[in-house]
């Protein structure tokens, strides 16, 4: 007897809220366990086509963890003119101390899918400087990534 095998829908996911403390937390363990949540691949109704994750709020991202040389050697790129010679340099410590959350945003748009389905999905994470955050209505569970 075979099975079948069910496919999500869009009416029928269920979206939960997390909360995750990015203190202390290597920035790429972050960023890879928060895509995961973000594509809905840690749930058994996990359908690639379909947009199954959870939204994700992180805080504290201005003391997340960067190892060994990155804060000198890791440079992020970005084009302010968009013409030729507009290519700007930030090393990944001043990113962390100016602009934590854009370095957070960019290494987990880096591990999710490109496209349609990925913006979707980029938009339910939800980044802060530290422990404040504007999502305390939706009652986010917290997650504890240090594990």
């Amino acid at each position: 007897m075979q099975r079948q095998t069910t496919m999500a829908k869009k009416e029928t996911i269920e979206r939960k809220w997390f909360l995750v403390d990015a203190k202390d937390i290597p920035l790429g363990r972050l960023a890879s366990k928060v895509a995961v949540i973000l594509m809905g691949k840690d749930k058994p109704t996990y359908t690639p086509h379909v947009d199954t994750g959870d939204y994700v709020i992180v805080v504290n991202a201005a003391q997340v963890k960067l190892t060994g040389s990155h804060p000198e050697s890791k440079k992020n790129y970005y084009n302010v003119s968009e013409y030729n010679g507009g290519l700007r340099t930030r090393s990944a410590g001043v990113m962390r101390e100016e602009y934590p959350e854009e370095m957070i945003e960019r290494a987990v748009w880096g591990m999710l899918p490109k496209g349609r389905l990925g913006r979707q999905m980029i938009k339910k994470l939800f980044v802060y400087r530290d422990e404040k955050h504007e999502q305390s209505a939706q009652k986010p569970e917290t997650l504890d990534l240090k594990k």
